[in-house]
């Protein structure tokens, strides 16, 4: 009995603990750990949220993100530090070997203290670019806050970002983003490459700019950028679905920030920050609570009458009428949900050999209570060969979905093919036949059946 309960306890914690779809080991490094007071309120919601939260700083000798091979850490969240280099157990190799290990980090940055060595060169390696130096500013005469910021205009005051786009996650909720602004203070920018798999959240408004703050001069001659070439929160997904989220501004995670009321330039009002829920859902989906989705079964099958319809067969014939289905689930914080494809998005199914022969859309057609059904039906082609069901999947702030089903297709059997008869294009060869072989039949009985014409003998005379 004993035994019973200490199991079912267990069996509650882990279910209590398992938010993430990644597991939630979380290890955060910062400068001092003294310093994790300033982000009570954040991380606190982490813990809230069911992570187990280790604080290392970068020289502390226990630090691992790797133990035997495998990973110590599911995540990793980054403060900014005043030290130049991370030390050598976290070296930019180091962090790519964790991301290509299916690990997660969020990386906060501040105008404040220079990048350290190694961020500067895994974001090289990511096509992420800093400002010279590690060191940048961005600013906005335009979108600032008043109250804070009324000389530097260093704290930009942006509306949340609502739908980034049609067919991907909003990571803020109508209902608690009406009327509010994020701060974003101290920022440091960043310009994105033209990979495809970086996306940004956030970008600056375009009256901003960014500049070294090191340099007094009044007018600002070289500047690293400006406008929309900002990011000032950006995102990369990995070929793994391994996620990485850079945040211009730690400070818009502090404890000041979340309960901060803030007045935008040329108005009125006074309003509360939308900070925390930003860092919630920013958060959330780099460490795989939202966004992640999942196949939960495959099935392809024959849809003809008198047809085995046996699911997933490994041999079909040429000119079958098949049906292909695929479920898909969407993990939304602590659950599984029935996955939608947003509207202006298409679902398709590929039937390719060396290229695609058929290139289809996918209609849902059962929805239950944490999945959707996705199936549609054609004829294969007229085409022997090895052939793939392949469903690739892959859009931004989603995991990647790359399913891929080999099936053989081959010829017609001899017995197999439709008669003559049925052909009508055949009727006039079967009439030419017919005509032969009749005509065969009447000219050999003619020939035997004639009687041969009489002739006289003529009598020999000696």
């Amino acid at each position: 009995m004993k035994s019973l309960v200490s199991f079912l306890v267990l069996l509650f914690a882990a279910i209590v603990h398992a938010i993430s779809s990644s597991g939630d080991r979380l290890l955060v490094v910062l400068e001092d750990v003294a310093e994790k007071d300033a982000y009570s309120e954040f991380l606190g919601d982490l813990e809230g949220r069911g992570f187990q939260i280790n604080y290392e700083t970068p020289k502390s000798e226990g630090l691992r993100l790797f133990h035997l091979g495998e990973k110590s850490y599911d995540h990793v969240l980054f403060l900014p530090t005043k030290s130049k280099g991370l030390g050598p157990n976290l070296t930019p190799q180091i962090l790519l070997d964790f991301i290509n290990a299916n690990g997660n980090i969020l990386l906060a940055l501040s105008a404040s203290q220079p990048a350290p060595t190694s961020i500067v060169s895994l974001l090289l390696e990511l096509d992420i670019h800093l400002p010279p130096d590690r060191q940048g500013l961005v600013v906005d005469h335009f979108n600032y806050d008043v109250l804070s910021a009324s000389e530097k205009h260093d704290v930009l005051l942006l509306p949340p970002p609502g739908p980034l786009r049609a067919d991907v996650n909003d990571f803020f909720s109508p209902e608690s983003s009406s009327g509010e602004l994020i701060a974003f203070p101290a920022g440091m920018p960043q310009t994105l490459g033209s990979g495809a798999l970086l996306a940004p959240i956030l970008r600056a408004p375009d009256t901003s700019y960014s500049y070294n703050p090191k340099e007094q001069a009044e007018i600002v001659d070289e500047l690293f950028a400006s406008g929309a070439q900002l990011s000032l929160v950006s995102t990369l997904q990995a070929r793994n679905s391994a996620r990485f989220t850079v945040l211009g501004s730690a400070d818009l995670l502090s404890d000041k920030w979340f309960d901060a009321k803030v007045k935008k330039a040329g108005e009125k009002k006074e309003v509360a920050t939308a900070n925390r829920d930003f860092a919630k859902r920013i958060s959330a989906w780099t460490f795989k609570e939202t966004g992640v989705l999942r196949v939960n079964w495959i099935e392809h099958h024959l849809n003809e009458a008198g047809q085995s319809n046996a699911s997933n067969p490994k041999i079909y014939r040429i000119k079958n009428d098949v049906t292909y289905s695929i479920s898909l689930s969407e993990y939304s914080w602590d659950k599984y949900i029935p996955f939608t494809v947003p509207e202006s998005d298409d679902l398709q199914l590929e039937f390719s050999m060396l290229s695609p022969f058929h290139r289809l859309h996918l209609e849902p057609t059962i929805s239950s209570e944490d999945s959707t059904t996705y199936s549609v039906s054609f004829k294969l082609p007229d085409q022997h060969g090895i052939f793939n069901f392949k469903v690739n999947y892959k859009r931004p702030f989603y995991t990647n979905v790359e399913e891929k089903n080999t099936v053989s297709v081959r010829h017609f059997a001899h017995d197999e093919w439709p008669r003559s008869f049925v052909i009508s294009g055949a009727y006039p060869w079967i009439a030419g036949i017919a005509s032969t072989v009749v005509g065969w039949i009447a000219f050999c009985g003619i020939w035997l059946y004639s009687k041969p014409t009489a002739t006289k003998e003529s009598k020999k005379t000696q």
